[in-house]
């Protein structure tokens, strides 16, 4: 029976082990750049150790970033008195892809999880209370995801910060345009009546 050799094998084996990537198309994606140009190839590769090379969090808001401050944190048309937290860096790539939000940005690196040993001193948590208790934020937009842990995370946040004198929102949630209400879970559609707005 006919065998891959070492090196192929381990590319594989290394592929597969991406989130979303099973062994078959692992081993599709192996002949593919077995196939292209070398010198594409190589390229892949070196994309690869840059990004692990010069991409780091940013020191501000723990966003992706190549200097000690990310783009957006940089940016002086960004208003500074609006923070939105997020989980991870590609919820905020999400938000800022809808192109309608000019605050800035928190990342937590994560979410309060006891079930799966993840507690708070393991996020970015610490940080984002000095950010806020420094001064000159008037909003904090809480963009957790609308799970059991993401909520959690997000009330966890607020009671640290309830004495100070801002507001505390969470982003909307509910009926989707296009939808049919009779499918809807009982979870959307009560953030859907208690979120309701005016006609």
């Amino acid at each position: 029976m006919a065998q891959i050799t070492e090196s192929l094998g381990q590319l594989v084996e290394h592929l597969a082990r991406l989130p979303g990537i099973g062994k078959k198309s692992a081993e599709r994606l192996a002949y593919h750049l077995l196939r292209v140009h070398k010198t594409e190839a190589l390229a892949l590769a070196d994309a690869i150790r840059n990004v692990r090379e010069n991409v780091h969090y940013c020191k501000q808001c723990f966003n992706l970033a190549e200097g000690d401050l990310c783009t957006i944190c940089q940016d002086p048309r960004r208003d500074p008195s609006l923070l939105c937290v997020v989980e991870q860096p590609r919820d905020l790539i999400a938000l800022e892809q809808a192109a309608c939000y000019q605050g800035l940005y928190h990342v937590l690196l994560g979410r309060i999880a006891p079930l799966e040993g993840i507690t708070a001193d393991q996020l970015t948590i610490d940080r984002l209370i000095e950010r806020v208790r420094a001064g000159g934020v008037r909003e904090v937009i809480m963009a957790t995801n609308p799970t059991v842990e993401g909520d959690g995370t997000a009330l966890y946040i607020t009671n640290l910060l309830a004495d100070l004198p801002i507001q505390f929102t969470r982003l909307a949630r509910g009926i989707t345009s296009g939808s049919v209400l009779e499918f809807a879970n009982k979870e959307i559609l009560a953030d859907a009546l208690s979120g309701r707005q005016k006609f």
